[in-house]
């Protein structure tokens, strides 16, 4: 009886590193500024680790083509803009915005949304009436591979690369 409750106990332990230990597998954590301060983006940073990264439905991939992702790993991506700027052609106030983007072969759909706090793109189709606006970007071929989602921010572009794919927002002071 001793050996049993000491195994089940064991046993118990074990799971409870286990799953423990999972949870604290998040990826890292960056923040990302513009030289001049005016843009600020913190983002969890997944790595590829030689997946395939994205890809239509039925091909195994960690996103779908044509889906909504939170541009990044674990809490959704969240860009702050320090005074108005023109995000890909549009007006944006300042203030702090959940970025999503929802990748294709081709182009990028780039979102911002008031919704802040989000986990994941999970909720997206709920708070798609939150959207401050959606930009179409295209698509292009890194030179070299990008093991780590790098989210750059310069003084007039926001660019987003992974594995093979780059897009680039073009960002542009609006008025002061």
């Amino acid at each position: 009886m001793k050996y049993t409750v000491s195994l089940l106990l064991l046993a118990l332990l074990t799971l409870t590193a286990t799953v423990g230990f999972a949870q604290n597998a998040k990826s890292p954590h960056v923040t990302a500024e513009s030289p001049d301060k005016n843009i600020k983006v913190d983002y969890g940073q997944p790595s590829a680790r030689g997946r395939v990264l994205f890809a239509k439905e039925g091909v195994t991939s960690l996103e779908k083509y044509g889906k909504p992702w939170r541009t990044g790993a674990d809490a959704a991506t969240e860009i702050t803009f320090k005074n108005d700027v023109m995000f890909g052609g549009k007006h944006v106030k300042a203030g702090k915005y959940t970025l999503v983007t929802i990748p294709n072969e081709k182009e990028w759909s780039v979102v911002l949304n008031t919704v802040l706090g989000q986990w994941g793109a999970y909720d997206y189709d709920k708070h798609i009436d939150k959207n401050v606006l959606e930009v179409k970007v295209p698509a292009t071929a890194t030179k070299a591979p990008v093991e780590k989602m790098t989210i750059t921010p310069t003084n007039n572009s926001l660019a987003i690369a992974w594995g093979g794919t780059m897009v680039t927002v073009p960002v542009m002071n609006h008025g002061n």
